[in-house]
């Protein structure tokens, strides 16, 4: 066993290895801190390995390429495949015991959210994320059955509901997908760039109908309609733009809060009764919806959830709304913003831990925007370790042999460039572009930690 030596260096846990844990990892070893990168899945980039919508291979080859080089700096230790949380492999706790200085969570926000109202539990209603992980190939999603069927509602109109879209009309030939907002079209929050890849899915006459229908309203708040006519007329010009759908169609609902969801005899969805709404301007600008009190049914058999994301409690950390608790008044803030995990019943910081990216503000932003918070974050946490005297009576090895004796295969660097060469070999054994194995064990065996088991097909 490795001799105990006097620790001349902090070590940090990050818990996620998308964006932010990754970006944060880079920013804490390039100070002088030694890192163990912990991952629930076998690969890393999470939601930008298993999000980005698959056709977008140049925008993950160039993210891959940066990540490997962040996996293979000095002071970077990768263990994939290791669950953190109150059911996981190891807790928090349990990881501070191991001789932690500093815990970094960046896991992104795992759990879903809903609206809360009658239907949910039907079959047939789903959330985005789920099916964006199935057609992404994220085991165990990858294997899991969705009843989708002809004409499908998608509540929200963001860059996921999009991405969402080209699925179902490409890929599962639904017959047509209904975009439904409780606000106008002023207010859409997907990037203009996104609507390229549906354009010539929309239902132009439709879109047409609903934007004279709220033109009114958004005239009296100042608001241009033919700002949207005028993206759509020069989407439509372009030549680049994808081909149609096959007579299956898109358009988009607005004005339009869902309340209820409807179902058949057999518990399946049958329609989506939505309010109207009216909308306002408040003082602050920011223009909000209020029921109008009249209602209309939305006939479709499907409905999913693009409405953004919530954490998983289940990591070990106080959760209020969506959002793990912060520090209200940090003690390390960077650009006026707290990183501290916060304890409100205790009403104190909870020592040692931080969080970063979707883990610190769900469904906000996108790389770029996580890359940034997961560097602040690591500042965060550099400026507290600098409180710290250096730990004592630590041996690596000892961490290292406590992690890699968990019971289950854990996948650290040489395993990852394995089943890199592995899914590079087959993508060129059946002539496309990208290849990912879709479930666990198949990585684990080309890996060589586990023998490979023949799988039904």
């Amino acid at each position: 066993m490795e001799k105990i030596q006097p620790v001349t260096t902090h070590l940090v846990a990050v818990i996620g290895a998308g964006p932010a844990g990754l970006f944060a990892s880079r920013e804490l070893a390039e100070n002088g801190v030694r890192v163990f990168l912990f991952n629930r899945d076998i690969k890393p980039g999470g939601l930008a390995e298993y999000g980005i919508y698959p056709t977008k291979l140049r925008m993950k080859a160039g993210l891959r390429t940066q990540f490997k080089q962040i996996l293979e700096r000095d002071g970077i230790e990768y263990y994939g495949n290791v669950t953190i949380g109150t059911q996981g492999d190891l807790t928090l706790e349990q990881l501070k015991a191991m001789g932690f200085s500093a815990l970094l969570v960046a896991v992104g926000a795992q759990g879903t959210k809903q609206l809360g109202i009658p239907g949910e539990d039907l079959r047939g209603v789903y959330h985005a994320k789920d099916l964006v992980y199935h057609y992404n190939r994220l085991p165990p999603y990858s294997e899991k059955v969705f009843e989708i069927g002809k004409r499908v509602a998608v509540i929200g109109v963001g860059n996921v509901m999009l991405d969402i879209t080209q699925w179902l009309l490409r890929v599962r030939r639904v017959d047509e997908v209904i975009a439904v907002a409780r606000r106008g079209p002023a207010e859409v929050k997907f990037d203009p760039k996104e609507l390229e890849h549906v354009i010539n899915c929309l239902d132009v006459e439709a879109v047409e109908m609903e934007l004279n229908r709220v033109t009114p309203q958004m005239v009296s708040l100042g608001q241009d309609p033919n700002q949207m006519r005028s993206l759509i007329r020069t989407l439509l010009e372009k030549d680049h733009v994808e081909e149609g759908c096959g007579g299956a169609s898109f358009r988009l609902q607005f004005l339009a809060s869902p309340v209820r969801i409807l179902g058949d005899e057999n518990g399946r969805v049958c329609g989506l009764e939505v309010e109207q709404t009216m909308l306002y301007r408040q003082d602050n600008g920011e223009v909000i919806a209020r029921g109008m009190g009249k209602y209309i049914t939305l006939e479709v058999d499907t409905v999913i959830f693009a409405i953004g994301d919530r954490v998983d409690p289940a990591l070990g950390l106080p959760v209020e709304g969506n959002e793990f608790v912060k520090n209200p008044q940090p003690r390390f803030p960077v650009e006026g913003i707290s990183y501290e995990a916060y304890d409100p019943a205790a009403q104190r910081p909870i020592q040692g831990v931080f969080v970063a990216g979707w883990a610190r503000k769900a469904s906000t932003g996108l790389v770029g925007i996580a890359r940034k918070d997961g560097i602040n974050a690591a500042r965060a946490v550099l400026q507290y370790l600098g409180t710290l005297p250096f730990p004592e009576s630590l041996s690596l090895e000892t961490i290292r042999q406590q992690i890699l004796n968990l019971p289950h295969p854990v996948v650290t660097l040489p395993y990852l460039k394995r089943l890199e060469e592995a899914e590079r070999q087959r993508a060129e054994e059946l002539g496309v572009e990208d290849f990912k194995f879709e479930h666990n064990l198949d990585m684990l065996a080309a890996m060589g930690l586990i023998k490979s088991l023949a799988r039904e097909t």
